[in-house]
C-alpha cells in the first residue's frame, strides 16, 4: 500500500469566503498550527499576477510575495504549496524553487485547456517544483478526454494528478471509476489526489472512499479547517486526520485544528457562512455551476420547484460552463406560457370600467402616509389592486401576481375560503390546484429589453394600459434602495441590490412611468424615488 499524505487548503480555497483576507495574524497563526499539527502538505494561497500585493490576503501576485508573508516561518517537514489557475500567473512571476519559499505549485485547469496547462506544468518542474495537475471539474471529463489528460501527464510526470470535484458531484461509484482509469494508466511515479467539495455532503466520505482504494502509488487527500471553502465548502481536516490517525497510523495533532478553528476561523463563520445548503443542493443535483442558481434565485420570481425544472433544461457543456445570455434564454422560455387571454381581457375592462382605480405597492409608505391613502379611498370608492402582496389594512378587491415565488408565499393565505380578493395572475403564475379568476398571458406584458424584464409595477401599469384605462392612482411603489431590510412591509420581499443596480431600476422605472403618461396618467399618493 502507497502512502497517503493530507493536504491542507485552508489558506487557499478558504480565500473564497473571505476574498483571502484573513488578515496577517490569522496567516501567521493558521500556518503555524498546520505545521504543528503535522499536516504534510501546506497551501498557503493563490499566485495570481492580476491582484496587487496585500500583506493581509493570502492571494499574491508572484512567488517573492510568498516570501514577504511567510518568509520567517518554520515550516519544519511541511511541504509549502501555491496554487495557480492557470493564465493566471505567467512564469515571469514565479522565481525557481531554490530561490522561493515555496518548494510545490499545484495548477488548476478546466478540460479545454489541458494541452497547454500541463504544458504550463512541465516549465514549473523545470523550475525546480513539485508539480500537481489539478483536474478542475473531475466529473466533466469522458473517458476519452481523461485517457488524454492521462497521455499529456505520463509525458510531463508531475508529482501528481489530483482529482477536483469542483461542484460536489461525486458519489463513491464515479469516485471509484475515475481512481480506476487513473491508476491503471497512470505512471506508477505519479501520485493521485482527490479535493472533495460538499454540496452533497459527500466530501468526508469520499475522501475515506479514496483512502480505502489499494493501490500502491503515493495518495494525497485535501481538506481545509472547519470545511472552510467555496460554496459548500470542502471535507473538515479535522475529521480526516481524525480518521487517519485511527485507521492508518498516522500522528496529526487534531488539538492543533481545533484551536485554529476557536482562534482563526469561526470569525468568518458567522458572516459569510459555508457548507451544506439547497443553494449548493440545487446546482449539484442539477450538475450545474452554482452561478446558474444564484442567477435565478436572486430573480425572486421563481418558486424552488421553478428553479429546479429551469436548471433541467441545461444541456451538455453549457451546464458546467456559465453563460449568462444562455441562462437568460432559458429564464424567458420557461415564463413564456402562451395562451389565448381574450376572455378574460374583456371581462376585466368591463371590471374596471368607469371606477377610480388605486394600484397598492408593497413599500412602507403605505404605512406611514396611511391617512392619505386612507383619505383616498374614502372620498373616491376605488377597486383596490394589490401586487404580489396582501396587506389586510386596506380592503383590497383584486391582486396582481406575477411572480411565482410570491404566489408561494401566498398560498396559505390564497387557500382560505374567506378571502374576498380575486386573483389577476400572469400565466408563468401556475395555481397548485384550481384556476386563477384572471389569467393575462406574461409575454405581453414583460419588457425584453430591460434589465429585469417583469418588474412587476411596470407589468401592471401595461396591463392597465392595454385594458383601456386612462387613469390610475398608485401608493407603496417607493422605489429601490441599496439595502435589505426596511424597504418593504413585508420582510419576506425585500432585496438586495447594489447602490449601482438600484439607481439604474429607480430610472427604467422613471422613464416608463413617463412613456405610459401619454395613454395613461399615473398619480402618486404617497412618496416614491420614481418621482422627480
Amino acid at each position: 500500500m502507497g502512502d497517503i499524505k493530507l493536504l491542507d487548503c485552508t489558506l487557499r480555497d478558504g480565500g473564497y469566503v473571505n476574498d483571502w483576507n484573513f488578515g496577517h495574524n490569522n496567516l501567521v497563526s493558521i500556518f503555524e498550527r498546520l505545521v504543528d499539527a503535522n499536516v504534510d502538505f501546506i497551501e498557503v494561497g493563490f499566485l495570481d499576477e492580476r491582484r496587487p500585493f496585500d500583506m493581509d490576503r493570502s492571494i499574491m501576485p508572484d512567488t517573492d510575495c510568498v516570501e514577504k508573508i511567510y518568509g520567517n516561518l518554520d515550516k519544519k517537514n511541511s511541504v509549502v504549496v501555491g496554487m495557480i489557475d492557470y493564465g493566471t500567473c505567467s512564469l515571469e512571476h514565479i522565481k525557481p524553487c531554490k530561490d522561493s519559499y515555496l518548494d510545490a505549485i499545484r495548477v488548476i485547469f478546466k478540460k479545454h485547456l489541458r494541452e497547454d496547462a500541463m504544458a504550463f506544468c512541465a516549465e514549473l518542474k523545470k523550475l525546480g517544483y513539485k508539480v500537481f495537475a489539478q483536474l478542475v471539474s473531475v466529473t466533466s471529463y469522458e473517458d476519452d478526454e481523461m485517457m488524454d489528460l492521462i497521455r499529456l501527464a505520463n509525458e510531463v510526470k508531475p508529482y501528481a494528478v489530483s482529482m477536483v470535484d469542483t461542484y460536489g458531484l461525486m458519489h463513491q461509484n464515479n469516485l471509484k471509476h475515475y481512481f480506476d482509469l487513473l491508476d491503471e494508466h497512470l505512471l506508477p511515479e505519479i501520485g493521485m489526489g482527490y479535493h472533495a467539495h460538499n454540496n452533497f455532503q459527500m466530501g468526508y466520505a469520499n475522501c475515506i472512499t479514496m483512502m480505502s482504494q489499494k493501490t500502491e502509488r503515493m495518495l494525497l487527500v485535501d481538506g481545509t479547517i472547519y470545511g472552510m471553502g467555496k460554496s459548500a465548502g470542502n471535507a473538515p481536516i479535522e475529521l480526516i486526520a481524525m480518521y487517519m490517525n485511527e485507521n492508518l497510523g498516522k500522528n496529526y495533532h487534531i488539538s492543533q485544528f481545533l484551536e485554529a478553528i476557536d482562534s482563526n476561523i469561526m470569525d468568518f463563520y458567522t458572516p459569510a457562512t459555508w457548507g451544506y445548503n439547497m443553494f449548493f443542493y440545487l446546482a449539484a443535483s442539477n450538475d450545474c455551476h452554482p452561478s446558474y442558481v444564484s442567477y435565478l434565485m436572486e430573480k425572486k420570481t421563481l418558486s424552488v420547484k421553478s428553479i429546479n425544472e429551469i436548471l433541467g433544461r441545461l444541456q451538455g457543456e453549457k451546464k458546467l460552463l456559465y453563460d449568462q445570455s444562455y441562462i437568460e434564454k432559458l429564464y424567458k422560455d420557461y415564463q413564456m406560457i402562451e395562451i389565448d387571454d381574450s376572455e378574460h381581457r374583456e371581462q376585466l375592462k368591463h371590471v374596471f370600467a368607469g371606477r377610480d382605480i388605486l394600484l397598492l405597492g408593497p413599500g412602507t409608505s403605505i404605512t406611514k402616509e396611511k391617512n392619505k391613502v386612507q383619505k383616498y379611498i374614502s372620498d373616491k370608492n376605488p377597486i383596490i389592486v394589490s401586487v404580489n402582496f396582501i396587506e389586510e389594512t386596506y380592503p383590497i378587491d383584486y391582486i396582481f401576481l406575477s411572480n411565482a415565488k410570491r404566489y408561494v408565499q401566498l398560498a396559505t393565505a390564497l387557500s382560505q375560503n374567506n378571502v374576498r380578493e380575486k386573483v389577476i395572475a400572469t400565466s408563468n403564475v401556475t395555481k397548485t390546484s384550481g384556476t386563477f379568476d384572471y389569467v393575462l398571458k406574461y409575454s405581453s406584458l414583460i419588457d425584453e429589453e430591460a434589465e429585469v424584464i417583469d418588474n412587476s409595477f411596470i407589468m401592471l401599469l401595461k396591463a392597465m394600459e392595454q385594458l383601456g384605462i386612462k387613469e390610475v392612482s398608485v401608493a407603496g411603489f417607493d422605489g429601490y434602495v441599496p439595502k435589505k431590510t426596511g424597504n418593504y412591509i413585508k420582510t419576506y420581499m425585500e432585496y438586495n441590490f447594489d447602490a449601482d443596480k438600484t439607481e439604474r431600476l429607480n430610472l427604467y422605472v422613471k422613464e416608463k412611468i413617463r412613456e405610459f403618461q401619454s395613454d395613461l396618467k399615473v398619480d402618486f399618493l404617497t412618496q416614491s424615488l420614481y418621482v422627480d
